[in-house]
């Protein structure tokens, strides 16, 4: 029996439809309701585009989104999901299809890539319904309340966080959202905005956090260090007990964001995270960064933040408040442009601009607000580092997920102070060079691994050193092709257990920031 689904068309694209499986229609591309493009470590990695340029549905029930999801052609097709109304348990069922896999009681972004999910108008309402990315990548989700989820009591969903990432995730924007609760773990929330489980390349901008006795973590615990490169910008944390956010391990990125009743901790760097702490407005909280509730430290680097009325408790062993006079105890370089509001200004901007409803304003880095469709009126701060220039040979950065992360490296040879392993841990301030002017550094995995196509990425200052190269199968020796100069290079399809890039000509010394590796 065929599945009857809510679902409906935007009036612009009535005229020309197609029909998919389960009874569902979805409309041929059209300008969605999504605007404006991501922001931080969301850009990285190939960036997050999410639907773009796919097809555009509209969708007023949990299930809707499901068949949506389910009635494209691939699990990559890319799909916008314009939704109205209030989704919650009594309209969110299960739907089945080759391209997804979904569950009852929560929205399941599981083993899909290419989606956004933007609420219309004043946004969409997910009640007591949180949002589950799995296994997923190039993800966007905009102009949407999620509230009030539960772990225990009833009903429950997603472990009681409002969005929760977990499983290899990568490529995530979540933007002028509204996530909240109404009360700690002992009346049944968890976190609003979660991590774990090898989850990487996230931005959470233009947001409010509130009323929640966990903002939310990156990494489950003091084990699960493989998740990072987040940065949180322009967002609302307001009466939060703790998380704000919780790090464990990796790296993020957290300016100009306002925090008022922090109630117990904020920022809680801790397990050899590192983050960067810049231009934020601290009010009326306690202990508002440093290492909480272990002993196994953190580390941040701070520059231009305001303590508003903040109390520091006195250090302990599993206690290390950075204040009350913060200090930077590392340095944390950042690869993409930014522009940064002075602190004092970020009350004001943050509250015209966070949450959904607010007509996805955002700052114009000079504490003005704009459409974020304009053009900002100032250039990136020169206080951040020069991004690493775009290559200048072959096609652009490709989209996909990077296979090197987690993968291991060899070489013929390192230069001191360069590591082979710095070609595949995502950050463009570490690199490795040869002994020489000529070298090889490989990609390898514990099983074979099909690979087209690889990007070299050379570190700020080196661009055009490397000259001619080649790229070779690591189990065989073949030649899998040739060229010079650095920057994205394709090649047929090959299984493999590793890779190689040999470098045969240089104009000095290469510095390979990222050797990174795609699928397709």
């Amino acid at each position: 029996m065929q599945r009857k689904v809510a679902l409906r068309l935007s009036a612009a694209s009535a005229a020309m439809t197609v029909a998919v499986g389960v009874g569902v229609v979805l409309s041929m591309p059209e300008a969605s309701a999504a605007t404006g493009t991501a922001t931080g470590y969301a850009t990285q990695n190939g960036g997050t585009t999410g639907g773009a340029g796919g097809q555009t549905v509209r969708a007023t029930t949990g299930t809707a989104i499901h068949a949506a999801l389910c009635g494209r052609a691939s699990s990559s097709t890319p799909i916008t999901i314009e939704v109205e109304g209030t989704i919650n348990h009594a309209n969110t069922a299960k739907v089945s299809g080759a391209s997804c896999n979904t569950a009852a009681g929560v929205i399941e972004l599981k083993q899909i890539s290419n989606v956004t999910i933007v609420g219309v108008g004043s946004g969409a309402v997910f009640d007591q319904l949180g949002i589950h990315i799995r296994e997923a990548s190039n993800i966007v989700i905009q102009n949407v309340t999620v509230k009030n989820v539960k772990k225990s009591g009833s009903p429950t969903s997603n472990g009681g966080d409002a969005i929760g990432m977990e499983s290899g995730v990568r490529n995530v924007w979540v933007d002028h959202v509204t996530l909240e609760a109404s009360g700690g773990e002992s009346e049944g929330y968890d976190g609003l905005f979660d991590m774990k489980d090898n989850t990487q390349y996230v931005t959470l901008s233009y947001s409010i956090l509130r009323n929640s006795g966990r903002g939310g973590l990156v990494g489950s615990s003091e084990s699960d260090l493989s998740n990072g490169y987040i940065s949180y910008h322009h967002n609302r944390y307001e009466n939060i007990d703790s998380r704000a956010p919780l790090l464990r391990g990796g790296t993020a990125h957290i300016y100009n964001n306002h925090y008022v009743s922090l109630n117990e901790s904020g920022i809680n760097s801790r397990a050899g995270a590192r983050a960067k702490v810049d231009n934020n407005y601290f009010e009326d909280s306690k202990d508002v960064l440093g290492t909480f509730y272990t002993d196994a430290a953190g580390y941040w680097q701070v520059s231009g933040n305001v303590f508003d009325n903040v109390t520091w408790s006195t250090p302990g062993t599993d206690n290390k408040p950075a204040g009350p006079n913060p200090q930077s105890n590392t340095t944390v370089s950042i690869p993409y442009a930014y522009t940064l509001d002075s602190a004092a200004c970020v009350p004001d901007v943050v509250s015209r601009t966070a949450g959904a409803g607010k007509g996805l304003q955002v700052s114009n880095g000079s504490c003005s607000v704009q459409s974020p469709t304009s053009t900002p009126t100032t250039p990136p701060t020169s206080s951040t580092p020069t991004p690493t220039p775009s290559p200048t040979s072959g096609p652009t950065q490709p989209s996909g997920t990077n296979l090197s992360l987690g993968a291991g490296a060899d070489g013929s040879s390192k230069a001191s102070g360069t590591s082979y392993g710095n070609v595949r841990d995502g950050d463009l301030s570490t690199y490795w060079s040869p002994a020489g002017s000529t070298g090889a550094i490989s990609v390898k995995w514990g099983s074979a691994t099909s690979v087209s196509k690889v990007n070299i990425r050379e570190a700020a200052g080196s661009a055009g050193v490397i000259g001619a190269w080649k790229v070779v199968n690591g189990d065989t020796g073949a030649v899998l092709t040739s060229g010079s100069g650095a920057g994205v290079i394709t090649f047929p399809r090959t299984s493999l257990s590793k890779v190689t890039f040999e470098i045969t000509g240089a104009t000095g010394t290469p510095k390979v920031a990222e050797f990174e590796t795609y699928a397709q």
